[in-house]
């Protein structure tokens, strides 16, 4: 499966970086972005945004990260738990004044595993990324220097619930199940929803709820998503951020004749819109919360790509 994708995504990379140099227009928010669709995020639309939280519930949209939870090749996590200077019982009074003990951890992990969000440096086409940046020019093995998740303003938003499974009747979604622009409008028209310029837009299709425990080879091999028209309709609403109950947000595999995971290059890489993997939306869509606040403040290490999130829905 993964030698299939890797095939695919070079296949898809095959455009000259100077013909998407030609066709690439700098943001609307100005050629020297580099935030995106995060400069949604006004004090009027987090007033709003308040305005959702009703009854005081709140839910934690990050799963938990286990070590040994599956992620897309070669990703993982590794902890250790250390007690610095404390070899063999050592006695700490002589250097805090009391026999203090204590515990550390050390990780050695990637920032794109479970619930995570995508910076817009993250995946373009042709070596090109968002607001027309190349590769060669940002793109460091030190971290990158432009488009970092550390410069992502505090996400608070209006979030929204697309609940897929329900449309199709399922509680579980299968793998490769395609998610269609008709799909989409059909079950937000059913389901009372709409999409606001600046939202935070969430797709549950039950798949890490019914698949990361009891399947996780099946559940990181394949996922339902969206097919490549559904992810550029949604880019057009103009959302601050799209994200799903899956690891990787686009159908694997792709729908015959389509690009693999080209529904990022329609989100971060041609809009700058942010995409949240992982996210854990089974008790919103069990609740039937369809609106709510969102907020996120992640984790700002600098040049990072991606990272680990837990945002948290308020209703």
């Amino acid at each position: 499966m993964f030698k299939q994708i890797a095939l695919g995504l070079a296949m898809s990379c095959c455009l000259s970086v100077a013909a998407l140099a030609e066709d690439c227009k700098p943001s609307k928010w100005g050629a020297d972005d580099e935030i995106g669709a995060a400069n949604y995020v006004t004090p009027e639309r987090t007033m709003a945004a308040a305005k959702l939280v009703k009854t005081g519930a709140s839910h934690p949209l990050g799963i938990v990260v286990d070590p040994d939870m599956p992620a897309f090749p070669p990703r993982s996590t590794k902890l250790q738990v250390i007690a610095p200077n404390q070899i063999q019982g050592a006695d700490n009074s002589k250097v805090f004044g009391y026999d203090m003990t204590y515990n550390d951890d050390l990780a050695q992990l990637w920032f794109g595993t479970g619930p995570q969000i995508d910076g817009l440096g993250h995946l373009g086409e042709g070596n090109m990324y968002y607001n027309c940046n190349k590769a060669a020019d940002f793109v460091k093995i030190t971290g990158l220097t432009k488009l970092s998740v550390d410069k992502i303003p505090p996400m608070i938003a209006r979030g929204v619930l697309i609940d897929m499974a329900e449309h199709f009747g399922v509680e579980v979604m299968e793998g490769g199940q395609a998610i269609t622009t008709d799909d989409i409008k059909a079950a937000m028209a059913k389901q009372n929803v709409t999409i606001n310029e600046g939202d935070v837009v969430l797709i549950h299709t039950g798949w890490t709820d019914g698949k990361l425990a009891s399947a996780p080879k099946e559940w990181v091999s394949t996922e339902p998503g969206l097919d490549n028209g559904a992810a550029k309709y949604l880019a057009s609403l103009d959302p601050m951020a799209v994200g799903a109950d899956t690891w990787g947000l686009d159908v694997v595999p792709p729908v015959k004749g389509e690009k693999v995971f080209y529904g990022h290059v329609e989100l971060l890489r041609n809009k700058g819109i942010y995409i949240l993997e992982t996210m854990n939306t089974g008790r919103l869509a069990k609740e039937d919360v369809g609106e709510f606040m969102f907020v996120l403040g992640q984790a700002r290490i600098k040049g990072t790509v991606q990272m680990i999130i837990n945002p948290v829905a308020m209703w």
